[in-house]
């Protein structure tokens, strides 16, 4: 099986950035666009090179991505690729330099909204299946291949569905097309959000009568939860952050003359292994039980949950990370690995069982959800061959 991948990635890049250009030029925004014509591209794409896919849905119907599985002729696990097609949303277009889906190479630069996130590393991978779809009989297991939308709107339809999906063979582990050459994200914070509805008594804000509002509680519950003390690093974990927790909206009343009765509270934590949901759930119990002591209301203070992920960690060692550290050490990449403060779909994943994941390794880029967003294309090659080979490697190719 030995043949020169950097030269064969070399030539595959003019394809990988004629797709690439083709969906950037299909707004995809996430909860704004309609996500037909972008898919439409790559099942047009992945049929013309019969390539085996299926659409998938979600609970409403709704369509929220493909998948492209191929099956190995030989047992073993199965691994997947995964990179979304819908974007950010563009922001102030008039502070572009370019329109936003314009899909233009410009010098090295490919240009517009998704061409970092993540529209470039869905046609690298769409290209990687069609190279391996002829050698899928030595191959041991399978690769599939999630082209997710509703990712950016952090309802994550695309991979919940695939999840969801009883006929697609479970993997073994995820490697998401995120951008960035320096580093590979083996890890990250889990989360733990909730609202706390904050209620007291209504009243006219002239009354001669003192009332403490729900908007005066819930300052208090604030200032409580700014206080609170979260533990550091967990060194027996050998994770390398630590908890961190965030009040991220207060809403309560209108007008100037009522005192109004509820006042309601976003509240975010960052969880580790050492910190994880049920230490922040008592953490803010124990907030709350303070507040509803020093100032009484009619009703309890109450905490209704939003999200629970829980934090991952992959070693260098565990695959997939060692599989693409160690294809790009030998593509003379200096490529270290990073544990990321904000969550992402590998803790959706490690919440569902699968905790070999990886993100983050692909293109230089700038204007990330910012303006001007642009991928350098001088290392897709490097990239390419990275990606291609990690695979193969895990294929037993």
């Amino acid at each position: 099986m030995s043949e020169n991948l950097p030269q064969a990635a070399q030539a595959r890049t003019a394809s990988v950035v004629e797709l690439a250009q083709e969906l950037i030029r299909r707004p995809s925004r996430g909860g704004i666009d309609d996500y037909g014509p972008v898919l439409t591209v790559l099942e047009n794409w992945l049929a013309v090179r019969s390539l085996p896919h299926r659409r998938l849905h979600g609970e409403a119907g709704e369509l929220v991505g493909l998948l492209v599985e191929i099956p190995g002729g030989r047992p073993g696990k199965w691994w997947t690729l995964d990179a979304c097609v819908d974007t950010a949303p563009y922001g102030d277009e008039s502070a572009w330099s370019f329109p936003p889906a314009s899909g233009d190479v410009r010098g090295e630069w490919l240009l517009g909204r998704g061409s970092a996130d993540s529209k470039l590393a869905a046609a690298m991978f769409c290209h990687i299946a069609a190279d391996l779809l002829p050698r899928a009989p030595e191959l041991h297991g399978g690769l599939a291949v999630l082209l997710d939308v509703d990712e950016h709107t952090g309802g994550f339809g695309g991979a919940r569905a695939y999840l969801a999906d009883e006929a697609a063979a479970r993997p073994a582990g995820v490697m998401i097309g995120y951008p960035g050459l320096d580093e590979v994200v083996v890890g990250g914070r889990g989360l733990w959000r909730v609202s706390v509805a904050v209620h007291a008594p209504s009243g006219h804000s002239g009354s001669s009568k003192t009332v403490v509002g729900a908007v005066s509680r819930a300052a208090r519950l604030v200032r409580l939860l700014d206080s609170a003390e979260l533990p550091g690093v967990d060194g027996g974990s050998q994770f390398p952050l630590p908890p961190k927790l965030s009040v991220t909206s207060i809403h309560g009343g209108q007008g100037f003359s009522v005192t109004p009765d509820r006042c309601e509270l976003n509240v975010d934590v960052r969880t580790t292994p050492g910190f994880d949901a049920h230490d922040a759930e008592t953490l803010l119990r124990k907030a709350v039980a303070e507040l509803d002591a020093e100032l009484p209301a009619p009703r309890p203070t109450v905490i209704s949950l939003v999200a629970s992920w829980p934090p991952f960690r992959l070693g260098e060692d565990e695959q997939p990370a060692a599989a693409l550290l160690g294809a790009a050490a030998r593509a003379g990449l200096t490529v270290g690995s990073k544990t990321a403060g904000p969550s992402n779909i590998g803790n959706l994943l490690a919440g569902e069982g699968i905790t070999g994941v990886t993100a983050g390794f692909g293109v230089p880029y700038e204007g990330l959800h910012g303006i001007d967003e642009r991928a350098h294309l001088a290392a897709l090659p490097a990239v390419y061959t990275v990606y291609r080979q990690a695979v193969l490697d895990l294929l037993g190719g």
